[in-house]
């Protein structure tokens, strides 16, 4: 399968979703998720909204991720966006709401993720 780069990057972000695989925090067994996603400055961007989930735990304790868009397979680093990261968490928060939603103001997207917690991955090269 195709490794990632700047163009398949791009053509891969009207994709509906991203399958992450972590390692479990505990059992460091290797555990799918399919999750919706965006892509905003080559890096791509999840949300969660309420407590914490196994995926993010796991992202928690091992940052290392495999991330599986369409054909193309990478490994990337998560990180847990907090309310310090502020220029990343707003363009995650954007870039999630305007490719499933739509694009609209500030005050919603900030409305709308108020409960959410946003995770940033970056390719490994």
């Amino acid at each position: 399968m195709p490794s990632i780069n700047n163009d398949n990057l791009n053509s891969i972000k009207t994709q509906k979703f991203i399958y992450l695989t972590t390692v479990g925090r505990k059992t460091g067994k290797l555990y799918t998720k399919e999750l919706w996603f965006a892509i905003g400055d080559g890096k791509i961007y999840l949300s969660h909204e309420g407590d914490y989930t196994d995926w993010m735990k796991n992202i928690a304790k091992n940052a290392k991720v495999q991330v599986r868009i369409g054909s193309v397979n990478f490994e990337a680093n998560g990180k847990i966006l907090g309310k310090t990261d502020t220029e990343p968490r707003e363009l995650g928060m954007k870039s999630l709401y305007a490719k499933y939603y739509g694009p609209t103001s500030k005050e919603v997207i900030d409305d709308w993720f108020e409960l959410s917690t946003v995770v940033e991955l970056t390719r490994l090269s």
